[in-house]
């Protein structure tokens, strides 16, 4: 029996960074901006495959755009390893703060928790062709499991895990074999049926990995032991907490979503930090709070301080007070008075 898939590394209300259901997307194909060719698992876009038929493919397939603007694929994650590759036209591209120009003949890769996205803000006119294969990962530390499908010698699949765990950089000018090998996918589903011809849609996957694999040895990066660590699983983690502050975290949920015992997130939190946890989340509430209150003077302070995870305004204040040596209102006032 297959595993069941790990859960995303981040959870919250409202949040999607587990996957990304591409809506902007969906849109712009039904307002005829793009034309879309995908198979797909797990809500993507594109046509349905059966649940047991490659459940390891989030999605596959590509897109043309003529860069009608309107429309881009704002910050977001994906549940896979992600491979895109441009064979026509330009975009932009941008991956945790930075942006990369592409054009034809550039390769991503992209892993479940670098936060990405495409266009800047809007999608030129690119023809662009992408794989999203669930490895079962969702931390940086955890084994990658490769579909039973892959071919590739166990010599070879280790390499190639390494390779691409031991390394986050995000843009590759690819060789000619992978610009070939994504055509090859994409004139498959445009005129194949999944069922019939799901043997053929494997070899292709495997040739692409293979080719993949050449493109890194060849390119030989340099590989950091580092980057498949417990700790740098919590500093993912804590660097992505601004953006569910909102949510009622503990410490032993904090630690859970780390795979970590409290203890030992405790530890990795202070190596990274020099505060707790909880000291920690207080001090990035407090920041968001504090640019709430000077942008948004609208908003009243209890909807300052629910929108920033604290559970009464009372306490908000209590705290605030504490950190500033103002109240919430009181600091208000002093942007007001300041930008005047």
């Amino acid at each position: 029996m297959k595993p069941a898939p790990r859960p995303a590394i981040f959870l919250s209300p409202g949040a999607t960074y587990h996957a990304d259901r591409c809506e902007p997307l969906v849109q712009a194909v039904a307002e005829g901006k793009v034309e879309l060719v995908a198979w797909v698992h797990r809500g993507y876009p594109g046509q349905v495959l059966p649940p047991r038929l490659l459940p390891e493919i989030s999605t596959v397939g590509y897109w043309n755009t003529s860069g009608v603007p309107g429309w881009g694929l704002d910050w977001h994650r994906n549940e896979g390893i992600e491979l895109t590759y441009v064979s026509r036209g330009r975009t932009i591209f941008q991956v945790e703060g930075e942006r990369f120009p592409l054009e034809n003949g550039y390769l991503t890769v992209t892993r479940p928790w670098q936060k990405h996205k495409v266009g800047d803000p809007h999608i030129g006119s690119t023809r662009l062709h992408w794989l999203i294969l669930d490895v079962g990962v969702r931390r940086p530390d955890q084994p990658w499991r490769w579909p039973d499908w892959l071919i590739l010698a166990p010599a070879d699949r280790r390499r190639l895990t390494t390779l691409l765990s031991h390394n986050e950089q995000p843009v590759w000018r690819a060789n000619p074999e992978i610009g070939e090998c994504f055509e090859r996918i994409a004139q498959l589903l445009r005129t194949g049926e999944p069922v019939a011809v799901q043997s053929l849609l494997r070899l292709r996957i495997n040739e692409l990995l293979l080719a993949l694999l050449d493109l890194l040895t060849h390119r030989n990066p340099t590989l950091n032991p580092h980057l498949v660590t417990k700790r740098r699983s919590v500093e993912l983690f804590l660097q992505a907490l601004d953006d569910h502050l909102d949510h009622p975290w503990t410490l032993a949920e904090m630690a859970e979503r780390c795979a970590l015992g409290s203890s030992r997130f405790t530890y990795y939190c202070q190596q990274l930090t020099n505060m707790t946890p909880i000291a920690f989340l207080t001090q990035r509430r407090l920041e968001a709070a504090k640019r709430l209150l000077r942008q948004t003077g609208g908003l009243p302070v209890t909807e300052v301080a629910l929108q920033c995870g604290f559970q009464s305004s009372q306490y908000f204040a209590t705290v605030f007070r504490t950190a500033t040596g103002l109240t919430p209102r009181a600091y208000r006032a002093e942007g007001s008075r300041a930008s005047r």
